[in-house]
Protein backbone atom coordinates (compact mmCIF):
# COMPACT_ATOMS: atom_id res chain seq x y z
CA UNK A 1 0.00 0.00 0.00
CA UNK A 2 1.48 2.97 -0.94
CA UNK A 3 1.95 5.87 1.17
CA UNK A 4 2.89 8.76 -0.95
CA UNK A 5 0.57 11.97 -0.14
CA UNK A 6 -1.71 12.74 -2.42
CA UNK A 7 -0.68 16.33 -2.45
CA UNK A 8 2.77 15.02 -3.70
CA UNK A 9 1.36 12.88 -6.39
CA UNK A 10 -0.57 15.95 -7.91
CA UNK A 11 2.43 18.00 -7.47
CA UNK A 12 4.30 15.51 -9.30
CA UNK A 13 1.59 15.42 -12.25
CA UNK A 14 1.10 19.31 -12.44
CA UNK A 15 4.84 19.43 -12.87
CA UNK A 16 5.11 16.65 -15.48
CA UNK A 17 2.42 18.21 -17.52
CA UNK A 18 4.08 21.49 -17.18
CA UNK A 19 7.10 20.48 -18.78
CA UNK A 20 5.49 17.69 -21.60
CA UNK A 21 7.28 18.01 -25.14
CA UNK A 22 4.57 19.15 -27.53
CA UNK A 23 3.99 17.38 -30.69
CA UNK A 24 1.87 19.08 -33.64
CA UNK A 25 2.43 15.69 -36.50
CA UNK A 26 0.43 14.51 -37.39
CA UNK A 27 -1.82 15.41 -34.98
CA UNK A 28 -0.67 17.30 -31.73
CA UNK A 29 0.20 15.07 -28.80
CA UNK A 30 2.12 15.56 -25.34
CA UNK A 31 5.31 13.37 -24.26
CA UNK A 32 5.74 13.41 -20.67
CA UNK A 33 8.38 12.17 -18.05
CA UNK A 34 8.51 11.66 -13.91
CA UNK A 35 4.66 11.29 -13.96
CA UNK A 36 4.80 9.43 -9.95
CA UNK A 37 7.10 9.65 -7.11
CA UNK A 38 9.74 7.15 -7.49
CA UNK A 39 7.52 4.80 -4.20
CA UNK A 40 3.77 5.04 -6.15
CA UNK A 41 5.30 3.84 -9.40
CA UNK A 42 7.47 0.97 -7.72
CA UNK A 43 3.92 0.32 -6.32
CA UNK A 44 2.20 0.24 -9.58
CA UNK A 45 4.68 -1.59 -10.92
CA UNK A 46 4.10 -5.01 -8.47
CA UNK A 47 0.07 -4.62 -9.21
CA UNK A 48 -0.08 -8.25 -10.54
CA UNK A 49 -3.83 -9.39 -11.41
CA UNK A 50 -4.74 -11.96 -13.17
CA UNK A 51 -3.82 -12.17 -16.39
CA UNK A 52 -5.81 -14.72 -19.48
CA UNK A 53 -3.18 -16.19 -22.58
CA UNK A 54 -4.14 -14.23 -25.86
CA UNK A 55 -5.30 -17.53 -27.13
CA UNK A 56 -4.37 -15.70 -30.18
CA UNK A 57 -6.54 -13.17 -30.62
CA UNK A 58 -5.83 -9.40 -30.23
CA UNK A 59 -6.11 -6.68 -32.67
CA UNK A 60 -8.15 -4.65 -30.06
CA UNK A 61 -8.60 -4.69 -26.46
CA UNK A 62 -12.69 -5.00 -26.38
CA UNK A 63 -11.59 -8.87 -27.38
CA UNK A 64 -10.37 -9.61 -23.97
CA UNK A 65 -13.10 -7.36 -21.54
CA UNK A 66 -13.58 -10.39 -19.19
CA UNK A 67 -9.67 -10.24 -18.37
CA UNK A 68 -9.31 -6.53 -18.13
CA UNK A 69 -8.67 -4.55 -14.67
CA UNK A 70 -9.72 -1.05 -13.73
CA UNK A 71 -9.19 1.23 -10.40
CA UNK A 72 -12.65 0.59 -9.85
CA UNK A 73 -14.18 0.70 -6.36
CA UNK A 74 -12.93 -2.74 -5.70
CA UNK A 75 -9.60 -2.05 -6.84
CA UNK A 76 -9.43 1.26 -5.07
CA UNK A 77 -10.36 -0.66 -1.69
CA UNK A 78 -8.04 -3.11 -2.20
CA UNK A 79 -4.93 -1.46 -3.37
CA UNK A 80 -3.80 2.12 -1.93
CA UNK A 81 -1.41 2.69 -5.19
CA UNK A 82 -4.63 2.39 -6.96
CA UNK A 83 -7.07 4.29 -4.71
CA UNK A 84 -4.33 7.54 -4.38
CA UNK A 85 -3.44 7.40 -8.79
CA UNK A 86 -7.71 7.65 -8.81
CA UNK A 87 -7.77 10.44 -5.97
CA UNK A 88 -5.27 12.53 -7.75
CA UNK A 89 -6.64 12.58 -11.15
CA UNK A 90 -10.34 13.30 -9.92
CA UNK A 91 -9.10 16.06 -7.44
CA UNK A 92 -10.32 19.82 -8.70
CA UNK A 93 -6.75 21.16 -9.24
CA UNK A 94 -5.61 18.45 -10.97
CA UNK A 95 -8.80 17.78 -13.55
CA UNK A 96 -8.44 21.70 -13.71
CA UNK A 97 -4.74 21.73 -14.85
CA UNK A 98 -5.64 18.78 -17.24
CA UNK A 99 -8.61 20.90 -18.74
CA UNK A 100 -6.16 24.04 -19.07
CA UNK A 101 -2.84 22.41 -20.33
CA UNK A 102 -4.40 20.06 -23.08
CA UNK A 103 -7.30 22.28 -24.20
CA UNK A 104 -9.90 19.59 -23.68
CA UNK A 105 -13.52 20.05 -21.49
CA UNK A 106 -13.67 17.55 -19.15
CA UNK A 107 -15.98 18.87 -16.56
CA UNK A 108 -19.12 17.22 -16.03
CA UNK A 109 -16.59 13.99 -17.57
CA UNK A 110 -16.12 10.18 -15.53
CA UNK A 111 -12.43 8.99 -14.62
CA UNK A 112 -11.63 5.67 -15.81
CA UNK A 113 -8.34 4.09 -15.40
CA UNK A 114 -7.39 1.06 -17.09
CA UNK A 115 -3.98 -1.05 -15.69
CA UNK A 116 -3.11 -3.08 -18.68
CA UNK A 117 -0.80 -6.30 -19.16
CA UNK A 118 -0.18 -6.93 -22.74
CA UNK A 119 1.76 -9.99 -23.46
CA UNK A 120 3.58 -11.50 -26.20
CA UNK A 121 0.97 -11.94 -29.11
CA UNK A 122 -0.44 -8.71 -28.83
CA UNK A 123 -1.43 -6.21 -30.57
CA UNK A 124 -3.74 -3.00 -31.51
CA UNK A 125 -4.90 -2.22 -35.08
CA UNK A 126 -5.18 1.79 -35.69
CA UNK A 127 -7.80 3.59 -34.07
CA UNK A 128 -8.60 6.97 -32.68
CA UNK A 129 -10.44 7.01 -29.31
CA UNK A 130 -13.18 9.50 -31.30
CA UNK A 131 -16.75 9.57 -29.63
CA UNK A 132 -17.16 9.84 -25.82
CA UNK A 133 -13.55 9.72 -24.77
CA UNK A 134 -12.53 13.06 -24.02
CA UNK A 135 -8.71 13.00 -23.12
CA UNK A 136 -6.30 9.99 -23.85
CA UNK A 137 -3.38 9.58 -21.24
CA UNK A 138 -1.05 6.46 -21.68
CA UNK A 139 1.83 6.10 -18.63
CA UNK A 140 4.29 3.36 -18.96
CA UNK A 141 5.54 1.52 -16.24
CA UNK A 142 7.00 -1.56 -16.90
CA UNK A 143 10.99 -1.94 -17.69
CA UNK A 144 11.42 -5.40 -18.85
CA UNK A 145 13.68 -6.53 -21.44
CA UNK A 146 13.51 -4.91 -24.82
CA UNK A 147 10.22 -3.11 -23.21
CA UNK A 148 11.86 0.44 -24.62
CA UNK A 149 10.73 -1.06 -28.07
CA UNK A 150 7.26 -1.11 -27.13
CA UNK A 151 5.96 2.70 -27.15
CA UNK A 152 2.63 3.51 -28.76
CA UNK A 153 2.58 3.43 -32.23
CA UNK A 154 1.62 6.33 -34.43
CA UNK A 155 -0.19 6.94 -37.34
CA UNK A 156 -1.00 9.63 -39.95
CA UNK A 157 -4.13 7.71 -41.06
CA UNK A 158 -5.31 4.14 -40.29
CA UNK A 159 -2.59 2.80 -42.75
CA UNK A 160 0.36 5.08 -42.45
CA UNK A 161 2.70 4.81 -39.96
CA UNK A 162 4.91 7.43 -38.79
CA UNK A 163 6.39 6.96 -35.54
CA UNK A 164 6.54 5.33 -32.04
CA UNK A 165 6.15 7.08 -29.06
CA UNK A 166 8.78 6.57 -26.07
CA UNK A 167 8.23 3.45 -23.39
CA UNK A 168 9.92 3.34 -20.31
CA UNK A 169 8.57 3.65 -16.40
CA UNK A 170 6.89 7.26 -15.53
CA UNK A 171 7.17 8.12 -19.30
CA UNK A 172 3.57 9.19 -21.04
CA UNK A 173 1.95 10.11 -23.95
CA UNK A 174 -0.94 12.51 -23.66
CA UNK A 175 -3.79 13.47 -26.34
CA UNK A 176 -7.21 14.94 -26.96
CA UNK A 177 -9.09 11.83 -28.87
CA UNK A 178 -10.07 13.52 -32.79
CA UNK A 179 -10.90 11.87 -36.19
CA UNK A 180 -7.21 11.77 -36.62
CA UNK A 181 -5.51 10.82 -33.77
CA UNK A 182 -4.80 7.37 -35.07
CA UNK A 183 -2.72 5.53 -32.65
CA UNK A 184 -2.01 1.45 -31.64
CA UNK A 185 0.52 -1.43 -31.54
CA UNK A 186 1.86 -3.52 -34.02
CA UNK A 187 2.63 -6.79 -33.44
CA UNK A 188 6.57 -7.50 -31.99
CA UNK A 189 7.57 -9.62 -29.38
CA UNK A 190 6.98 -8.71 -25.60
CA UNK A 191 9.12 -10.26 -22.61
CA UNK A 192 7.50 -10.24 -19.70
CA UNK A 193 4.41 -8.07 -19.18
CA UNK A 194 4.05 -4.67 -20.75
CA UNK A 195 2.90 -2.88 -18.21
CA UNK A 196 0.51 0.49 -19.00
CA UNK A 197 -2.20 2.81 -16.96
CA UNK A 198 -4.77 3.81 -19.67
CA UNK A 199 -6.17 6.80 -18.04
CA UNK A 200 -9.17 8.69 -19.74
CA UNK A 201 -12.07 11.31 -19.08
CA UNK A 202 -15.29 9.58 -20.77
CA UNK A 203 -18.86 11.50 -21.62
CA UNK A 204 -21.29 11.30 -18.97
CA UNK A 205 -23.25 8.36 -21.33
CA UNK A 206 -20.26 5.90 -20.82
CA UNK A 207 -22.27 2.42 -20.42
CA UNK A 208 -19.70 0.22 -18.90
CA UNK A 209 -19.81 2.25 -15.26
CA UNK A 210 -18.39 -0.75 -13.42
CA UNK A 211 -15.45 0.51 -15.25
CA UNK A 212 -15.43 3.81 -13.87
CA UNK A 213 -12.91 4.97 -10.47
CA UNK A 214 -15.80 7.36 -9.02
CA UNK A 215 -19.33 6.49 -11.11
CA UNK A 216 -21.74 8.40 -9.07
CA UNK A 217 -18.90 11.56 -9.26
CA UNK A 218 -18.43 13.64 -12.06
CA UNK A 219 -15.54 15.77 -12.70
CA UNK A 220 -15.41 19.14 -11.27
CA UNK A 221 -13.24 22.13 -12.29
CA UNK A 222 -11.84 23.90 -9.89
Amino acid sequence: MTDVHDKCIRKYLKNSFLNAQEGNEPYRYWLAKDMFPETLLSDLQKLDFPRRDHEGRSGTREIHNKSRHYFDRENRAKHGSCAAVAAAFQSLDMAGVIQRTFGTNIEGANLRIEYAQDMDGFWLEPHTDIGVKLFTLLIYLSDGPGHEELGTDIYASKDEHVGRSPFGPNLAMAFVPADNTWHGFQRRPIEGVRKSLIINYVAPEWRAREQLAFPDDTIRIA
